[in-house]
């Protein structure tokens, strides 16, 4: 039976591909996002044009609506923290608000593993960390704040749940990847730490499944309503290993010289320094939280997901990893020489 279905953010990396699955089921989607898509539009899907910060739209693209998945997001390690909680904070209080008033029974919403950033080790890491309230960064801080709220809405006549898809990428990913070819391309990229910290990712189609097994949970009524899931391939991978190997596969030299915790931390803390006193455009080339990130394990028990989501990863590491590598080769200037 179709379902009418609102996917914001639906044309990126993550929500485009989890239009793509909702049409091949035969669902009517709509799409909420700050641009349409043409190709999208050809295939049916009706388009809102509007920012989360567009209340009044946001609200009243939930008319009609079966299901929500909330995908969209401000992201980034750098900015105001009030242009991330106008977009993450009071565009899912918007989104909440429509979904009461027009009577949409399920409301599946992509958070981040980082809500629960505390500056450590985050090893085997399980849904009983409390949300962040300090971290040197907007997006978590602002995420964690909506997941709260989305949680706390839970209710039968409104059911939902968050997941937190870590470092999702693959085929056509426009975000991490290329970030890192980018940075180790220009010589920008050090390994901060020792090196031999782990973390988790989860490829894309697998961060797809995931949203759709947390809808049918809903519907079913599952005891799983109401609650948080990490979500990700459940296959820790040495972060500098995984990275010199995608370098070396690509034909780029691989990342060899360090920069220690301390010293990235420090760094960071004057970069943030100098981008707010002068309002420097862009993203300083290294923060606090981004030094934490690629020093410090990062991976997660995700028991709850396969147990309560029927969640299993389909697209392992090695997998992915190989159609990844032969999908960089085919795009120009694939290697860096």
């Amino acid at each position: 039976m179709d379902a009418p279905t609102l996917v914001t953010g639906g044309t990126g990396f993550l929500g485009r591909r989890l239009v793509e699955r909702l049409l091949a089921e035969g669902r009517t989607v709509v799409v909420l996002a700050r641009r349409s898509s043409p190709e999208l539009v050809g295939r049916g899907v009706r388009f809102v044009t509007a920012s989360l910060d567009d209340s009044e739209a946001v609200r009243s693209a939930c008319r009609g609506m079966e299901s929500v998945f909330h995908v969209a997001a401000r992201v980034g390690v750098w900015g105001r923290y009030d242009e991330y909680y106008r977009a993450n904070v009071l565009g899912t209080r918007a989104l909440l608000d429509g979904c009461r008033a027009h009577g949409v029974a399920t409301f599946v919403y992509t958070s981040t593993p980082s809500v629960v950033y505390n500056g450590r080790d985050l090893a085997g890491a399980d849904e009983s960390l409390p949300l962040t309230t300090r971290c040197p960064a907007a997006y978590p801080l602002t995420k964690a704040i909506a997941e709260r709220e989305v949680l706390a809405g839970n209710c039968p006549e409104l059911r939902t749940i968050a997941l937190r898809p870590h470092l999702i990428w693959g085929v056509g990913d426009p975000h991490l990847v290329p970030r890192i070819l980018a940075r180790a391309r220009a010589g920008k990229l050090r390994i901060v730490g020792t090196g031999a910290n782990r973390v988790d990712m989860v490829h894309v189609e697998n961060a797809v499944d995931a949203h759709l097994l947390a809808e049918k949970a809903l519907r079913e009524g599952r005891p799983a309503a109401g609650k948080a899931f990490f979500v990700t391939n459940g296959e820790p991978v040495v972060l500098w290993d995984w990275v010199n190997a995608l370098l070396r596969s690509v034909g780029d030299k691989p990342i060899e010289r360090k920069i220690s915790l301390r010293a990235a931390v420090s760094v960071g803390a004057a970069c943030e320094l100098l981008w707010r006193g002068f309002r420097l455009k862009g993203e300083p080339p290294m923060t606090r939280f981004v030094a934490a990130e690629l020093a410090k394990d990062h991976w997660f028990n995700i028991d709850a997901a396969r147990r309560d989501l029927g969640y299993a990863a389909r697209i392992t590491m090695e997998t992915g990893t190989r159609e990844l590598v032969d999908w960089l080769k085919s795009q120009p200037l694939a290697s860096g020489g």
